[in-house]
């Protein structure tokens, strides 16, 4: 045989092997995320409890993101309508994929957030979405307090951990989206 069928050949399984270790890694099982306790706080505060629209909380919500992400190549940008969108980009073999993920929250009773994947547009592709989640917790750098819970469908936001200037604290304690009716609790530490 002469060199450019063995090149040939060996190229061919080069990329084979590419492709199914690419297959494996993205359909591997993705290990469940605890949630972490929410951080209480540990003087007397006074509370404050804000009345906010979706823009408010998407504009918020935004300002926090991009301030965790910094300099990341990906963009991440969350909208709120009468759900919760994410879009994001995934670089497939040198293409990169619109991603929008579509939530449904709900406020669990420490004040932190659940947002219960409900849907995923991934360019013109049928993928699970665990499959997407998993995907973009290994590749997407996001802030420390939004954990992907890909086996479970989920993204939680541990708004405990959210970082507010001093001692603040913020949790959520109403969210209706359908009736722009939101509402966070402040916590203030007394001196």
């Amino acid at each position: 045989m002469n060199k450019w069928k063995i090149a040939f050949f060996l190229l061919a399984a080069l990329i084979i092997t590419a492709v199914i270790g690419l297959a494996i890694w993205i359909t591997r099982p993705a290990p469940s995320a605890d949630i972490p306790a929410a951080e209480a706080m540990t003087k007397e505060a006074d509370r404050l409890t804000v009345t906010a629209t979706k823009e408010d909380l998407q504009g918020i919500a935004n300002t926090y993101i991009a301030k965790a992400i910094g300099s990341n190549k990906i963009p991440i940008d969350l909208f709120i309508e009468d759900d919760v969108l994410l879009t994001s980009e995934l670089t497939v073999f040198a293409v990169r994929l619109p991603v929008i993920m579509h939530f449904e929250p709900s406020v669990l009773e420490d004040g932190n957030l659940i947002l219960k994947q409900k849907s995923v547009e991934v360019g013109n592709l049928n993928i699970p979405p665990s499959t997407v989640l998993k995907l973009m917790g290994d590749t997407v750098a996001l802030p420390s307090w939004m954990i992907v819970r890909p086996k479970e469908e989920e993204l939680f936001i541990d708004l405990s951990r959210l970082p507010v200037s001093g001692d603040v604290k913020v949790r959520a304690t109403k969210i209706d989206l359908p009736g722009n009716d939101i509402e966070l609790e402040i916590m203030i530490p007394r001196k």
